[in-house]
């Protein structure tokens, strides 16, 4: 299915939990108020999606004295790609993610603490995938899906505090159908993201790996990042976790249902088989 489709069946199914949810919170006032909400949240999640993440983490942009630049420019011109814009961002934790609505308006991010921790082999793998998820044109419905969810998160938390129900002289008010909302709106935001993003970074790493020429480097950030998120997790926000080459978050039995990423072990494996395929 083309990444125009799914990013229009994202918002799409978006827009419907949102009317969801003005329903549910104040009925036939709520449902109109949730129209229009879904209607702005849908124009600014895309085309201010990537400044709305970027923003998020207080990423600073970096030019061409940048080790990081130097390192995108390269990589993008092998790649047939547009020169993205490089940013930092200021956390420990190792970590990087692209964002943007088309290859010509990228974004690559990486933390602090992963141009600390890999070396320039390492970082070509990472950044490769990065600039793979960009030339198959993922950044859209991923940084749609990031800014959709947390609105989606963000309402559900508003709930806590209305008190919602229906129109009185409806039905009453229903606690059941607000408890509900509480509950399976960030659930269905959760799988969303999930649902879009595992089966992509397989693709990524894949796609990585060619540009660069060996899937080794990114064989061995994946290790590093796996290891050093352990021992700093990132402060990241939930509706954004899809986005990056780790999942930033620690989750583990029955929430892993909701993992944004496949096992990194998984990954390891199949790049090593691209390795032996090549």
């Amino acid at each position: 299915m083309p990444n125009t489709v799914k990013t229009a069946l994202l918002l799409g199914v978006m827009s419907a939990l949102f009317l969801f949810l003005g329903e549910t919170l104040g009925g036939a006032q709520g449902l109109v108020l949730g129209f229009g909400f879904a209607a702005l949240t849908n124009l600014v999640s895309y085309w201010f999606s990537d400044k709305i993440v970027l923003k998020m983490y207080r990423a600073q942009e970096v030019g061409p004295a940048h080790r990081l630049y130097g390192i995108v420019a390269g990589l993008a011109q092998r790649a047939g790609l547009p020169q993205p814009r490089c940013y930092v961002i200021p956390q420990p934790s190792p970590n990087a993610f692209a964002t943007g609505r088309n290859p010509q308006h990228a974004a690559v991010a990486a933390t602090e603490g992963i141009l600390q921790i890999l070396s320039d082999e390492e970082l070509e793998g990472v950044l490769a995938h990065e600039l793979a998820h960009v030339k198959h044109r993922d950044i859209l419905i991923s940084s749609v899906a990031a800014t959709l969810a947390a609105a989606i998160m963000m309402i559900s938390r508003f709930a806590l505090f209305w008190g919602g129900g229906r129109d009185n002289e409806r039905e009453g008010s229903n606690p059941v159908a607000l408890i509900a909302t509480i509950i399976l709106a960030p659930i269905a935001a959760m799988l969303i993201q999930a649902a879009i993003s595992r089966s992509r970074e397989f693709d990524a790493d894949a796609g990585g790996a060619s540009i660069v020429g060996s899937p080794l480097g990114l064989v061995s950030a994946l290790k590093k990042i796996e290891a050093g998120s352990k021992m700093l997790p990132l402060d990241a926000n939930p509706a954004t976790a899809h986005m990056f080459i780790i999942k930033p978050l620690s989750i583990s039995g029955l929430a892993s249902l909701f993992s944004t990423h496949p096992p990194t072990e998984q990954r390891i494996q199949a790049l090593l088989h691209y390795k032996d395929v090549a």
